[in-house]
C-alpha cells in the first residue's frame, strides 16, 4: 500500500465507530460483541521499532471491560499486498507494545499482561495467502526443539472474502468502505453514495469523513482522469459526480481494458516462470500482482533466457 493510501485508511480508523463496526461486522466472536464500545479509547503507539523510529501512527485502541480498565488492544496493521512475513512483524509489534505498557505501568491488576487482538486489514486484489502464525514460518524440527518453536497468531480481515455483499443492506461503516473501493461502475458509485448519504443523514461528522475519503480514493485512480474540488458532504460529492459521470465513464472503460491486458500478461508470466523454475515464491507472486504492464513485459523478456529467478527480479 502506498504511504498516502495507508494514511487515508488510518484516518478512517481513527474514528471509534469504524473500529466498533470492524469488530461487530467482521469478527465472529460472541464475547467481543458484548463489550461496551462506547468506551473505546485510542492509545498512543509511542513504542520504538527495530529501526529506532517511533511508531506513533499505529492504530491501537483499548476498551473497558467489566466496569474498569481491563485492556483489550486492537492492534490494526493495514496492507494492500500479501506479506509473507506479516506474522513475524505482528509478533514484533506486540512485543514492543507490551514493553511500552510495562514501562508505563499499564498492565492488569496483580501484574498480568493485557490481551492483544492483532488485526491485519487487507484490501489487496488477491486473496490473502501468507501464514497467520509465526509457527508456520518455521520448518519442522526433530526432537524437543519442535516444542519451543514460537507461536503467535494474528487475525486477517480480507476484503476479498466479502465480495458478494454489494446487495446486502448497508448497516456497517467498514462494509461501506469495502463497497466504495470496488464500486463496479460510475453509476453504481452514485447510487451507493445516495444510500450512504441517507443512512448517515443525522451524522454530519461521518458524512464529512466519508466525503473526504471517497474524493481522495477516486482521485487516486489515474485512469478515471477526473479532478474533484474539495467537498465536505456526501450529497455535495454526489452532485459533483453527476457532472463528471460521462467523463468518468470513459475513463472507467479505459481502465477496464488496461486491467484486462495486465491480468492476461500476469497469467502468461506466471505460467512461464512456473514452467521454467517450478513453484513461484510468495514474495515474487506478490511483486507481480502489483506490477505495471511495462514491468511485467520486461520480466517476461528476461524470463525467456534467465537461468534463475534472481536473474529476473534482482535487477530492480
Amino acid at each position: 500500500m502506498s504511504h498516502d493510501h495507508d494514511s487515508s485508511y488510518k484516518s478512517l480508523f481513527a474514528n471509534p465507530e469504524m473500529v466498533r463496526d470492524l469488530v461487530m461486522g467482521f469478527i465472529p466472536d460472541d464475547w467481543l460483541h458484548t463489550l461496551n464500545y462506547a468506551t473505546l479509547e485510542r492509545v498512543s503507539g509511542s513504542y520504538v521499532s527495530e529501526d529506532f523510529k517511533q511508531r506513533e501512527d499505529d492504530m491501537v485502541w483499548r476498551v473497558k471491560v467489566g466496569g474498569e480498565w481491563v485492556y483489550l488492544y486492537l492492534l490494526i496493521e493495514f496492507q494492500s499486498t500479501v506479506d509473507k512475513y506479516m506474522a513475524l512483524r505482528m509478533l514484533v509489534y506486540q512485543g514492543l507494545l507490551y514493553q511500552d505498557l510495562i514501562k508505563a505501568g499499564e498492565g492488569l491488576k496483580d501484574g498480568p499482561l493485557p490481551p492483544i487482538l492483532p488485526i491485519v486489514l487487507y484490501n489487496g486484489n488477491q486473496r490473502w495467502t501468507a501464514a497467520t502464525d509465526v509457527f508456520d514460518l518455521i520448518p519442522p524440527v526433530p526432537g524437543m526443539v519442535e516444542q519451543f518453536k514460537l507461536r503467535a497468531r494474528h487475525l486477517v480481515i480480507d476484503k476479498n472474502a466479502y465480495a458478494n455483499m454489494d446487495s446486502a443492506p448497508l448497516k456497517n461503516l467498514v462494509a461501506a468502505v469495502f463497497r466504495i473501493e470496488s464500486p463496479g461502475s460510475p453509476q453504481d458509485m452514485r447510487d451507493f453514495l445516495e444510500v450512504l448519504s441517507d443512512w448517515l443523514s443525522d451524522r454530519p461528522d461521518l458524512r464529512r469523513m466519508f466525503a473526504l475519503w471517497i474524493r481522495a480514493t477516486l482521485m487516486r485512480k489515474p485512469n478515471y482522469g477526473i479532478l474533484l474540488t474539495q467537498v465536505d458532504d456526501l450529497q455535495e460529492l454526489n452532485v459533483m459526480l453527476a457532472d463528471k459521470l460521462e467523463e468518468w465513464a470513459l475513463g472507467y472503460k479505459a481502465e477496464g481494458k488496461a486491467e484486462g491486458k495486465v491480468e492476461g500478461e500476469i497469467l502468461a508470466l506466471q505460467k512461464l516462470l512456473a514452467r521454467r523454475f517450478g513453484p513461484i515464491p510468495t514474495e515474487i507472486t506478490a511483486k507481480i500482482s502489483v506490477a505495471t504492464l511495462a514491468e511485467i513485459e520486461r520480466w517476461f523478456d528476461l524470463a525467456i533466457d534467465a537461468k534463475r529467478l534472481a536473474d529476473i527480479f534482482d535487477q530492480d
